[in-house]
This record gives structure tokens, sequence and C-alpha cells, in this order.
């Protein structure tokens, strides 16, 4: 006589063994479970992850994904988060995401080169470092850079008058912004973020007709605007001023929303000083440097620049090292604290070197230094055995056909640091165009 056969407590559930018996005896019989149902990620870990994401991967990925993704990274609040994100790095984690654009000193070229921040640090010396260049509709000068954006500044004749214009460009993403009129040259200038007020923020001495000037601020925004503001506290039309400017376009320290300048007091004196524009109150202040000594030699000119977030300056001391200063405390003196001496090098001077000390350009946490030699090389500057290499940047398709390439010469050209971001001039107001900056095909 037959048995039943004997059920599990539930059939339907997949997965169970099943005892089954027949004449030939009992044997059991296991069936395959289906696959596990993928995933979920909730959107807030969606976010979380792709803050993470390098901007130019998000670019590159943003046609491809679905729309809820697109629509999340094309929104002005996932720019600022991940800007926010990418801010809060430190130096050394930062460096992915950190170039350097340059353009030619030359009117005959409309072309801007940049070139990976962090293969210069990293490649062998066999690998060089390759440059990306963009061509503009005219020739463009860079005046700063924030958050991302690049604040570039052309002129164009009209027929009866020059006009002078200024927009926004953003390398990663490939957008700019309409021009903006600034109604005249400047002969003093810079570009930086107001991050009280939200406002990106062009400044400048403007040299209008019969030899006036007006010291204006821009405001770029859905109504870009300009007011008049008090004068610049280095007077360019005094003519018992001796005063002058080391560089006439403010480098902008960005936790401090300033854009600072150096000033010597008088021709061949030791004695200098950076004036300093608050975007925030747009009022100026005045401070000085670390004191020199009576034997440093004038001629050489210190370098203003930005490291780990500090101003810092690099003086020639004594006509056999350089002393690098930072700023630990914005705006006091009494903060200036000595982060390095670095000691000349022969191979870091040539025939024709500058009467300018090193510029530093960037520093890694482990003292590797990046700047440019007073030959006008770029160099990397090993400042715990102090070893120094000269990396290989590859610029020949940058379409500077008469000047010397990058590897050999860094004259003739003006550096920017600047962020990769998702920061648009759309996410404040600004129309956007992606056909102003193109890449550059050169010619065969």
């Amino acid at each position: 006589m037959k048995r039943a056969p004997i059920h599990d407590h539930d059939d339907a559930v997949a997965g169970k063994r099943k005892l089954v018996t027949t004449t030939g005896g009992l044997h059991c019989t296991t069936t395959k479970p289906p696959p596990p149902p993928p995933p979920i990620l909730l959107d807030e870990l969606i976010g979380e992850i792709l803050l993470r994401v390098p901007a130019t991967s998000l670019v590159r990925l943003r046609d491809s994904v679905c729309a809820s993704w697109r629509t999340l990274i094309s929104s002005s609040q996932f720019a600022n988060d991940h800007l926010r994100h990418l801010m809060a790095l430190d130096v050394d984690r930062a460096l992915t995401h950190t170039c350097v654009a340059y353009y030619g000193l030359a009117l005959s070229y409309p072309t801007i080169g940049v070139f990976s921040l962090r293969s210069v640090f990293e490649n062998p010396p066999h690998e060089p470092t390759k440059v990306v260049t963009y061509e503009g509709r005219r020739y463009r000068l860079i005046i700063g850079s924030c958050n991302g954006l690049l604040c570039l500044h052309d002129e164009e004749d009209d027929g009866d008058d020059m006009r002078h214009r200024a927009m926004l460009w953003n390398p990663c993403t490939g957008l700019t912004s309409p021009p903006l009129e600034i109604g005249g040259a400047f002969t003093v200038c810079g570009f930086g973020y107001d991050h009280v007020n939200d406002k990106y923020k062009l400044f400048g001495i403007v040299e209008k007709k019969h030899c006036e000037s007006v010291t204006r601020i821009f405001t770029f925004g859905p109504n870009s605007s300009w007011r008049t503001m008090q004068y610049f506290p280095y007077r360019l039309d005094d003519s018992n001023n001796r005063a002058f400017l080391l560089d006439y376009v403010g480098l902008f320290v960005s936790g401090t929303a300033t854009l600072n300048w150096l000033c010597y007091g008088h021709f061949r004196s030791s004695v200098i000083s950076v004036i300093s524009l608050d975007l925030v109150n747009e009022t100026y202040t005045q401070f000085s440097l670390p004191s020199r000594d009576s034997d440093d030699n004038p001629d050489v000119y210190p370098q203003l620049c930005i490291l780990r977030g500090c101003l810092a300056v690099c003086y020639e001391t004594k006509e056999t090292h350089w002393t690098l200063w930072l700023m630990k405390e914005y705006g006091v003196p009494q903060s200036w604290t000595k982060l390095a001496i670095i000691p000349h090098h022969p191979s870091l001077f040539g025939r024709y070197s500058s009467c300018l000390a090193l510029r530093p350009i960037h520093m890694l946490k482990n003292h590797v230094l990046l700047g440019i030699a007073p030959c006008g090389k770029f160099v990397l500057l090993n400042l715990n055995d102090g070893s120094i290499h000269f990396p290989n940047i590859d610029s020949s398709g940058d379409g500077m056909s008469k000047y010397l390439p990058l590897s050999e010469h860094s004259s003739s050209r003006v550096y920017q640091l600047f962020h990769e971001t998702l920061v648009s001039p759309s996410h404040f107001g600004l129309p956007t165009c992606s056909s102003e900056m193109r890449l550059f095909k050169p010619s065969l």
C-alpha cells in the first residue's frame, strides 16, 4: 500500500526540502531558491555616495544615468553640497580635484591650457603631465578663480572704441556666463566670493577715457550690477605716490573673502605691506609682512601665495635661501609663522633668472612643494631631504607655438590654481552657454 507523501509545513516557500516516497524507496530533492531582489538604496545614501565622486566623473556620467540621478547632479543644492565636501578635504585628498589653468601674455593666443596638479606630483619622470587646451573666440586673460569658476577678461574692438568685458567659466562643466560690460580697461583687479551674501564679485580700478579712473565692484547675478567704491589705498593717479604694487591682480583667500595685493612702500624699500579688500563689507585694510633683515637683497621681490588655505609669502633671505612664512590668523601680523627654509640650489637659477623669489604654488602634508624657480622652471622641492625634481609637463598642444615648452620655461604665461566643481553660473541666476570656450583642435 502506498503512503501519502509527507508535506513540509509550507510547500509554497521556495527552497524547502521535500521528502518523497516512491516504489524505489526514499530520496530527497532540493529546488534552487530564486535570486534575491536587488538592494534598494535610499535617496539619501545615493546622494552621500555621489558627493564623493569627482566632478569630472559626474559630468561624464550625467547624460547616461537615470533621470532622478541626472536631476540630482544638475541641481544647485547638490553642486553646493559637493563643493562643501570638497573644501572639507585635507590638502592631500583635495589634490585629485585641483588643476592649474594658464594663458599666454601675447595677444595672439586665444587659448587657455589646463593640467592636473595631481599628475605633476605623482607622475614618474618618464610620464609627462598632459595639458588640455581650450580655445575662445578671442584672447582672454584670467583674473582669478574661486569655487571652480574662473573669471575671464577680454576686449574687443567695436570700431569706435574698445569694449572690455568679463565672464565666468567652469572648465569642468564647460559652461560660461554672458559677458559683463566693464566700461574700461582694468589697472588693478581681483575676483572672489562673498560667502556671507552668497555673491560672486569682481573688483577693478577701471581706466576710462582721458586718463580718468574709477574704482568699481561688480556683482554677478540675474541683474548683474556695479557700484562705485572709495578709492583704492594705492593711488595710480597720484604723481607723489612712490609706492607700487608687485602684482595688479589681487590674490583671493577664500576663508576670509578677501583680495590681497603686495605693496612696496617706495623704491628699493624693505618695507612691504599687504593691501586687503574685504568683499563682504567692501572695505580696505592694510597689514605688514614679516620683518626682513637689513642685509636682505631688496631687488628680489617676495611672492604672495596661498598654502594650506592660508595667506603665505616667500622671501629671499641673505642671498642664500628663501624663507616661507604662513599667516595662521588672517590679518594679524603677529601670527606670521616660519613654515620652511629653502636653500638656494644652482639648478634653480639660470642665465636669465628673474628678480622674483621662488614662487610657491602648492604644498602637500609631506612637505613636498611645487613652485616656479627663478630660472622659470616648475620644480618639486622635497623640504625634508632637500631633493629637487623638475616635472615633465607636455604643453606641445597648447597652441602657444612661440613660447618655450613648459618643461623648459614657464615665462610668458600666467598661472591660476582652481578646483574642479559642479558650480554653474545658472545656479545664481545667470544664463549659461557652452560655446564660448571649447576644446582646442590644433591645425595639421
